[in-house]
């Protein structure tokens, strides 16, 4: 029973993720936002974590470390591309449009914090795969609330900076939820061959 609502949630959770990928690469398109753009790729990867977290929960405790410790490197994918994206966008740090930066990320907290509250029950159950898909629903929550703390300095301070910084603290955030996993991972595999 508990495996079976596990895999609904993650189920329902990379569905949401897809979802708002799209919304959100399109409106980072259209503004040209660093955060948002990081966060839409976040939003592909958690729902990338959250398929193969669909589908290897049904594996053996071994094959689900490995796939723990790919999820973990998988949650890098996000900072390397905020990454180049900040680093071309400072030759020319144009604002953003604050309004259409604030409620797309609103929309995004609100994805965020639904999938968060969806797996909080699980988090410390079935090892590093849920943990990394709580993990990733948490720090994406956290980050949708500086994407908008972004957009209202942007609308008093007209710049690019704070875009460009919450982008950067993003792929962070990203780069130590991939570490928790790989840690949690690597205990599993070592008692899995124990």
């Amino acid at each position: 029973m508990h495996n079976r609502d596990l895999r609904h949630a993650v189920a329902m959770v990379a569905l949401a993720n897809m979802g708002y990928f799209f919304v959100e690469f399109a409106m980072a398109r259209h503004i040209g936002s660093v955060s948002l753009f990081a966060d839409s790729v976040d939003f592909l990867e958690d729902a990338a974590v959250n398929l193969l977290a669909f589908f290897a929960l049904a594996w053996s405790a071994r094959r689900r470390a490995r796939v723990g410790m790919g999820l973990a490197l998988l949650l890098l994918v996000p900072g390397i591309a905020t990454a180049w994206t900040a680093w071309q966008k400072l030759a020319a740090p144009v604002a953003p449009e604050p309004l259409l930066l604030s409620l797309t990320g609103l929309g995004a907290l609100a994805v965020n914090v639904s999938c968060a509250l969806l797996l909080a029950r699980f988090r410390n159950r079935s090892g590093s795969l849920t943990r990394a898909a709580f993990l990733s629903a948490r720090n994406d929550a956290l980050a949708n609330v500086a994407v908008m703390a972004a957009a209202a300095v942007t609308l008093a301070w007209p710049s690019g900076w704070p875009d460009i910084i919450v982008g950067v603290a993003i792929a962070i955030m990203n780069a130590d939820a991939a570490k928790k996993v790989w840690l949690a991972a690597r205990r599993e595999e070592q008692k899995a061959r124990a």
